[in-house]
């Protein structure tokens, strides 16, 4: 096989065209077998494998600066660049990342889990490269999806501007992880369904060579009659206004055209634009089919297509999503929006039986936020569904325009805590930190799902400004959901487990972990209170008084950082109010990244687990001997 000699990019250089093209159908091959092992972004990468082999043979990474746009599209990167034999280990504990990781070779110039990156990092690194005075190429690829975040049109019109040598290549498969949305969608899908585009940008290029460059006037009428034809038959326009030479669309399956057109675009002087058009799955007919539901599927049969899936209680995000769409049933107030995660974030279903409350902004976390804000003063009730990871780029929003205005946007934070294989660019454990500073916010968490349904129930009815239930990545606990969603008083935690020699104030999943530590440690005779402090802002005071005067030692547990989070606010209520001589124990996330594995691997390493709380409270038994 011609893939078991290449071992890096200058190994492409070698093969001919023909090789290339054989190279190209078993790095699919490699992809379909291996993913149906280890899980992974299948579909997207499947779309990539000419246009990464083309851009590697083309250019001489690591000199030359080759940036992806987010981890989705640079597994044939990986494969390319020395690690095909680490494949097995994909996404789990200690093994390869399934993104760009830095730290993991030379040839990973950007590290990026968030979209929208790479136009800004590119222009980084061209005013770096002519600061220095060196002649290396920047390349970054991006997708369609991507190319409409806002971040990315900011870049574009600094690149634009600056006239900097960049290369931008548009991978176009028209989609993101949902289909895309939006009018710069809809204009690169004229772009791509216009046969006639090339031809006649060729033709008119050929008749501006054929007038005679007399005179300077005549020079300028020829530059006026190109400027003024292109928007006639220069359906790139848009792009080329913005200061880019625009190239495309071109098959990006074709490795011969794809190669070609590199090279062409290679000696343009500037920024310039090269428009490639993709299939997402492309050479697997399930990914091919429905590259949505292939964009990250876990381990799954070859032959038939069929993910396997463990059977259990329904996840969190299934359960936001029907609830939320018995609540629309009743309350014509209720909008769904989200940044172009309708499936991952459970509104499919919602988006089928109320399209016109179903808003799916496309990538731009920013625009969304403040768009619920301006839903919510005009008296509806929008609920901002996003990842937690993707909240972070919305903060500016989150604190100007809801939270000052008090501004009645419920947020329903999901892949909140660890996130397993997706790991430290999607770890959602800092909103705890970063929300409950921000005044007029109510931040809460459920035990289980069924408590999640009474969450929502509580933010619908309330009234006095945003509101937030986060609710992690995995499946529930098996609650019974039959009954009625009940609003929860605001700010009010419950004993689950009755105990005098230590309290363990537990958030979110922590909940069950202590509860398992709890029945282990009463089979010795040691008592521990168990506590829902579901609200972690605001925090039950009451509740708190109470724990200060009976002097019993406390352990909080929370699946997020420590800085900043929920332990932290319970100190700093024992220290404004004046409580001296308490135990106050936080457990946590440290105050570092923690990378890829599995949930259960993640919180063992923190230490967030039933056997580690066990072992802290039994720390506290010559303190509780000396104070009886």
């Amino acid at each position: 096989m011609l893939l078991e000699q290449i071992n890096r990019p200058e190994d492409l250089k070698r093969l001919s065209m023909a090789e290339l093209e054989v190279l190209a159908g078993e790095i699919r091959q490699f992809l379909i077998e291996k993913l149906s092992v280890t899980g992974g972004h299948l579909s997207s990468n499947l779309g990539v494998v000419e246009l990464t082999i083309a851009l590697h043979t083309l250019f001489h990474s690591p000199y030359d600066k080759l940036l992806f746009d987010v981890g989705h599209q640079a597994y044939v990167h990986k494969i390319l660049t020395g690690r095909k034999d680490k494949f097995d280990t994909l996404r789990k504990y200690k093994g390869l990342c399934g993104f760009i990781k830095r730290s993991e070779s030379e040839h990973d110039v950007w590290e990026a889990g968030h979209s929208s990156t790479s136009l800004s990092a590119a222009m980084g690194m061209a005013m770096a490269r002519d600061l220095k005075g060196e002649h290396n190429k920047v390349v970054a690829i991006i997708g369609d999806g991507a190319i409409t975040g806002g971040m990315a049109l900011e870049a574009m019109n600094h690149i634009g501007h600056e006239k900097k040598n960049i290369m931008v290549i548009l991978n176009d498969n028209e989609m993101s992880i949902a289909p895309n949305v939006g009018a710069i969608h809809n204009y690169l899908s004229k772009i791509r369904s216009d046969r006639h585009y090339l031809k006649a940008k060729e033709e008119v290029e050929h008749l501006l060579k054929k007038i005679p460059a007399i005179g300077g006037t005549l020079a300028k009428t020829a530059e006026k009659l190109k400027d003024s034809l292109k928007y006639f038959v220069l359906n790139g326009v848009w792009f080329e206004e913005l200061g880019f030479t625009y190239i495309g669309p071109v098959d990006g399956h074709n490795l011969p055209v794809l190669l070609d057109t590199l090279k062409q675009a290679e000696k343009v002087v500037g920024p310039v634009l090269v428009h490639v058009v993709t299939t997402k799955g492309k050479g697997y007919t399930p990914a091919e089919q429905d590259s949505h539901s292939w964009h990250g599927p876990g381990p799954y049969k070859i032959e038939s297509g069929q993910v396997l899936k463990s059977v259990g209680p329904p996840m969190y995000t299934e359960v936001f999503g029907n609830t939320l769409i018995q609540m629309a049933e009743q309350d014509s107030r209720i909008v769904a929006v989200t940044p172009a995660m309708p499936g991952g974030s459970g509104l499919l279903k919602f988006a089928k039986q109320f399209p016109s409350r179903m808003i799916d902004v496309g990538i731009a976390e920013q625009h969304a936020a403040t768009l619920c804000a301006g839903l919510a003063s005009e008296g509806l009730k929008p609920v901002f569904a996003v990842y937690s990871t993707f909240l972070q780029r919305a903060y500016d929003q989150v604190v100007h325009d809801i939270c000052r205005p008090k501004l009645n946007v419920a947020f329903a934070i999901d892949r909140a805590g660890f996130v397993g294989p997706d790991g430290e660019t999607h770890q959602g454990v800092y909103d705890i930190a970063f929300l409950r500073s921000l005044p007029n916010m109510v931040l809460m968490m459920p035990k289980d799902e069924k408590e999640l349904q009474d969450m929502m129930q509580t933010a619908l009815e309330y009234d006095e400004g945003p509101i937030a239930y986060r609710y992690p990545r995995n499946s529930g606990v098996g609650a019974n959901l039959d009954e009625a969603p009940k609003a929860i008083p605001i700010g009010t935690w419950e004993t689950l487990r009755d105990g005098d020699y230590a309290a363990v104030l537990a958030v979110g999943p922590m909940v069950q972990v202590a509860l398992e530590a709890s029945e282990q440690l009463a089979k010795e005779g040691i008592k521990l209170r168990v506590v829902n402090a579901r609200f972690i802002k605001p925090l039950d005071e009451v509740y708190l008084r109470q724990l200060a005067n009976e002097s019993i030692p406390i352990i909080t547990m929370e699946e997020g950082a420590i800085q900043g989070g929920f332990g932290s606010a319970v100190m700093e209520f024992f220290a404004a109010n004046h409580f001296t001589g308490l135990h106050v124990n936080v457990m946590g996330i440290p105050d570092y990244f923690v990378e890829h594995g599995s949930v259960k691997e993640q919180r063992e390493e923190v230490g967030l687990t039933a056997h580690n709380l066990i072992a802290e409270v039994k720390k506290l038994v010559p303190r509780k001997r000396q104070r009886a």
